[in-house]
């Protein structure tokens, strides 16, 4: 297993398969990071992100059933996996931490 330390869009990716829970597979990943950030994902990046966060041990992927609608072809699903969740329990608490320390005045476009 990689390191887990997380890029900004590793995090993001994370975030939003934990967020999808049993409904992760990358069109899906795509849309909710759009909804939620207002940037358009490209699949070839998810996938490339996807691939990075499974070789690191952050998530697992397991692939659904056929349908007539996809040409018999399945989706892949995703799932966060317990060193994933540790994770993004430890980059929240980093940037928690940070936030608390920065002084009002720096943030407050009023002073």
């Amino acid at each position: 297993m990689k390191g887990t330390n997380l890029g900004e869009f590793e995090e993001l990716v994370l975030l939003t398969i934990a967020a999808l829970v049993n409904d992760a597979y990358s069109v899906a990943i795509c849309d909710e990071l759009e909804k939620h950030t207002g940037r358009a994902a490209k699949f070839g990046v998810i996938h490339a992100v996807l691939n990075r966060l499974e070789e690191k041990g952050l998530v697992n992927s397991s692939l659904g059933e056929s349908t007539s609608a996809r040409g018999g072809k399945r989706k892949r699903y995703y799932s966060v996996t317990n060193t994933g969740k540790a994770a993004l329990v430890k980059t929240k608490q980093v940037r928690d931490g940070l936030w608390r320390v920065i002084p009002d005045f720096i943030l407050n476009p009023s002073l």
